[in-house]
């Protein structure tokens, strides 16, 4: 036999090998490529990209302001606020791995921080006390950060990123910048299948990312408290509640009711006025405001601050077993609810404070809303009224980590 025939015989052996190897019907079993395996191996069970927990069509009750809405054009969809929830927890977005979003907006405390400053990299800290997130969406102020530097949620999302104290992405001192991280996330395999996911291809840009960060945060909402069930059966807010106590209307009624004041800047009649700034049935801060009398700094921190015009939502300050979800103002200054009270009780007119508002000062002097106990317990009784169940173990807002 010729080189060339034996050649030829040894491919017709190898034909029939592949052959005999295929299947009776003369087809070969197709290799399946699992397009979620990264995902799969990283989170488990927590996120199912073919069964997505529900962002999008949330309930809200029917007595909620359908103008206090500030999403805009980022309608909230499910896909982009799963990629948001696992960004927000995802301690790669700091540049040394060890912070994240969820660092210092934990959910067990409302999404604030009980500590006075949140801890950032590289033993950094947070200049200001961490705001709670809760119903951001709902707010009339469309900026956001304490003294509303950012014009949107969206630009808010990745500034913290690039803060050289916080998660270090700030291009100071040798540090990387944004663009690193977009490079950094980009050759992670999870991101290059939820991206693919979500927008049809891995692309990774900062745009996005505030996208979906913005998304997951505005779906963070808490509408199923005391106050809520009270609220759901009644006519508007001037009405008592049949479930409140008496206390708790009492309260509700001090906090609704605008002040009488004399010349002296004193109390004469009425209530406490708060509903002025924070008004019901969201409770979120009014766009006008300006400063609420505390203007100091976060130690070693010196000198006054007079920019802070903003306020997180006054839901959940306590958590539903009635414990404080963390000291109160940007500074952190007020351990308790009855020091915020007597802190609007006494409005004292600092030097340098040039920013403070004039619904504060009747008359150009600080108000004196002369509280007796009483007024103080139910005001207090009724601010409790206004904290949820479900933001703090509804799995959608946790952590996809765990």
């Amino acid at each position: 036999m010729t080189k060339i025939q034996i050649s030829i015989a040894t491919v017709f052996i190898l034909l029939i090998v592949i052959v005999s190897c295929s299947k009776s019907d003369n087809t070969t079993t197709p290799v399946v490529v699992d397009p979620y395996a990264a995902i799969k191996a990283v989170f488990g069970t927590t996120i199912d990209p073919t069964s997505l927990e529900n962002y999008a069509n949330q309930a809200r009750p029917a007595y909620l302001n359908p103008n206090k809405d500030n999403t805009g054009t980022n309608t909230i969809t499910n896909t982009k606020a799963t990629l948001g929830r696992v960004l927000f927890y995802d301690k790669n977005l700091s540049i040394d791995n060890t912070i994240s979003c969820g660092s210092c907006h934990k959910q067990e405390f409302a999404f604030s921080d009980t500590a006075i400053a949140s801890k950032g990299v590289a033993g950094g800290l947070t200049a200001r006390h961490s705001m709670r997130l809760i119903n951001s969406r709902f707010a009339v102020e469309r900026k956001f950060f304490w003294d509303e530097r950012a014009a949107t949620l969206e630009a808010q999302t990745t500034m913290p990123i690039q803060d050289h104290a916080e998660m270090g992405f700030s291009g100071q001192n040798g540090r990387p910048v944004l663009s690193n991280l977009l490079t950094k996330l980009q050759g992670l395999n999870y991101y290059t299948e939820l991206f693919k996911f979500v927008y049809g291809d891995a692309t990774i840009t900062e745009a996005r990312l505030q996208e979906c960060l913005a998304q997951f945060v505005r779906s963070i909402q808490s509408f199923d408290s005391k106050y809520d069930v009270g609220r759901a059966q009644v006519a508007n807010d001037n009405q008592n509640f049949p479930n409140f106590t008496a206390q708790e209307n009492q309260g509700k009624q001090l906090f609704i009711t605008a002040p009488v004041f004399d010349a002296t800047g004193s109390r004469v009649n009425g209530g406490a006025g708060c509903n002025a700034c924070h008004n019901a049935p969201e409770f979120d801060i009014d766009p006008n405001s300006r400063n609420n009398g505390i203007i100091g700094k976060i130690a070693p921190a010196v000198g006054i601050d007079i920019t802070v015009t903003r306020a997180p939502s006054l839901r959940d300050l306590v958590n539903n077993n009635g414990i404080q979800n963390g000291a109160l103002m940007h500074t952190a200054n007020l351990a308790t609810l009855q020091n915020a009270i007597g802190h609007y009780g006494t409005i004292n007119i600092a030097p340098g404070n040039t920013n403070l508002d004039p619904r504060l000062t009747p008359g150009g002097v600080g108000q004196r809303l002369n509280f007796n106990a009483q007024e103080v317990n139910a005001l207090i009784a009724f601010l409790r009224t206004l904290s949820g169940n479900n933001v703090y173990t509804d799995r959608k807002w946790g952590s996809p980590f765990n």
